[in-house]
């Protein structure tokens, strides 16, 4: 099992639909302050059932929904989506690809997807049980 690909659409500052695939070996994230580096890991944790608002550096989980600038209108929901390639089974899905999606809208509510089926969180932690996957199961290395 591996990562393939990362999709965000209004999370914190990435308004438009961002894509990124993550091909064999290292993928490192560069860009100079401000670029939204540190939104990108606030993403896979949130997606992966972070819940605390003050850990994805908010107050409320209605921050991580991109709030508008002078230009542009703030938007209703956010959402986030992890793409596994399951091609090896550790995943016990019959699926060879396996995505799991997040999405908050701005009253609060909030829904999980597996695949593009609605489930709950619990679907998606017992999904990753012992497999190293989940919100606290990775690292990132940040500077300094």
């Amino acid at each position: 099992m591996r990562l393939k690909k990362l999709e965000i659409y209004g999370f914190k500052s990435f308004a438009d639909r961002v894509e990124m695939t993550f091909d064999q070996g290292i993928t490192g994230v560069v860009g100079p302050n401000g670029s939204g580096k540190s939104n990108i890991s606030d993403a896979v944790r949130w997606v992966l059932g972070e819940q605390s608002a003050k850990t994805l550096r908010g107050n409320s989980m209605q921050d991580v929904i991109f709030n508008g600038t002078e230009k542009r209108k703030p938007m209703n929901y956010c959402e986030v989506t992890l793409v596994f390639d399951n091609s090896d089974h550790q995943l016990p899905v019959e699926y060879q690809e396996v995505s799991i999606t997040r999405r908050v809208y701005r009253n609060g509510e909030s829904e999980y997807y597996l695949n593009r089926t609605g489930c709950r969180l619990k679907d998606i932690i017992d999904l990753f049980r012992d497999t190293g996957i989940g919100k606290e199961g990775y690292s990132i290395i940040g500077q300094g």
